[in-house]
């Protein structure tokens, strides 16, 4: 399937078996899988848990993938809720669930591979005869991924750092617009993504993909897991898997391109940071997002840190401490349509609030 500026994959395709090399899962069946995509030091196999779910309808295919960095857990129990939690019995098409694809990174509680430090989502596709890293992204990418025709891939920040739910996907391609907005988030960041992810590569191989960037690492974080849930389904009845759900309205949206505003705020000097905004805020121009002392706290050694312009916090540091050059927060521009959207969003939130409050 190709994926370009005027052409969309077909909501609807015949009704057939989904193959790996090694087996089959036949339409209205479903399959738990560990399958191996490496050894270990002692020649034991490396495996990695796949659920696929066919359909008894036709439809298309959809893979969900988490922890390709082994520490972001979030990811997981979104994958996992969807491949057994859910009724898939209205299910037109097919649904490859890879929970966990970094199975030595999982085991290990790391981000990269143990495996010479290596990145499996700089991997991708990966290639036979090449580094170990690329020998399981090809694995997992010949066998689960080249059979799709959509890709959600889960992650969270890095270790220290927390990211309000929010997509980033190539927007110049028509399906993975389509698909960014059907999950329904807030925030779209664009842009096609590093070489070697598995977003970027994916849909260059004509498989439309976005990434989802939800909370920190190291973490199972409920409201973000639901929130999740919520694009997921949303996606689903957009591309007709779940035709009697609807596709769910954010209330607001903002799509970060090359040219608004947006920067990584960096630390000036080094120390323990005071964190006055959280992820998902909104500050003003000139407003104060933390400041960064030494143990001593005296008031002429305070830096200050402000906000360079009007916008959100997408992302921003949990970990306190900070060299020079380490990143704070980030923080992107909002147009005034959307800054409008945005407080009046938060004013009926409030006002939901209060009522609440006064019923207790």
């Amino acid at each position: 399937m190709s994926d370009d500026a005027t052409s969309d994959p077909p909501d609807e395709a015949a009704t057939e078996a989904f193959t790996y090399n090694g087996g089959r899962v036949d339409p209205g069946e479903s399959a738990n899988i560990r399958y191996g995509i490496s050894e270990t030091y002692l020649g034991d196999p490396v495996r990695i848990p796949v659920t696929v779910v066919n359909g008894e309808h036709p439809g298309p295919t959809v893979f969900l993938s988490a922890a390709a960095h082994g520490d972001e857990l979030n990811g997981i129990e979104v994958v996992r809720e969807v491949a057994h939690d859910w009724d898939h019995s209205i299910l037109h098409g097919t649904l490859v669930c890879l929970p966990v694809m970094n199975v030595p990174g999982f085991l290990a509680q790391e981000r990269y591979l143990p495996i010479y430090d290596r990145d499996l989502n700089r991997s991708f596709p990966g290639r036979e005869g090449s580094t170990s890293a690329r020998r399981m992204a090809n694995q997992i990418f010949t066998n689960f991924i080249e059979p799709c025709d959509l890709g959600l891939d889960f992650h969270t920040s890095t270790r220290g750092r927390t990211n309000m739910l929010h997509v980033r996907a190539n927007t110049e391609r028509s399906t993975v617009a389509r698909l960014a907005k059907a999950f329904s988030s807030n925030v779209i960041i664009a842009g096609e993504g590093p070489s070697g992810t598995l977003r970027r590569e994916a849909t260059e191989a004509g498989i439309p993909t976005i990434t989802v960037e939800m909370g920190e690492a190291h973490r199972f974080q409920r409201r973000l897991i639901d929130r999740a849930l919520t694009g997921v389904a949303s996606v689903l009845a957009e591309f007709g898997l779940h035709r009697e759900s609807s596709v769910h309205w954010p209330g607001w949206r903002t799509v970060i391109d090359d040219d608004d505003e947006k920067t990584w705020l960096r630390a000036d000097a080094g120390g323990i940071v005071d964190m006055k905004r959280g992820r998902g805020q909104l500050v003003e121009e000139g407003e104060v997002i933390c400041t960064i002392t030494n143990p001593f706290k005296e008031d002429e050694d305070i830096v200050t840190v402000e906000a360079p312009f009007t916008g959100l916090i997408v992302g921003v540091l949990e970990n306190p401490v900070v060299y020079p050059g380490n990143p704070l927060c980030h923080l992107v521009g909002l147009s005034p349509d959307t800054l409008t959207a945005l407080e009046r969003e938060r004013t009926t939130e409030r006002s939901r609030s209060d009522l609440r409050q006064g019923d207790d």
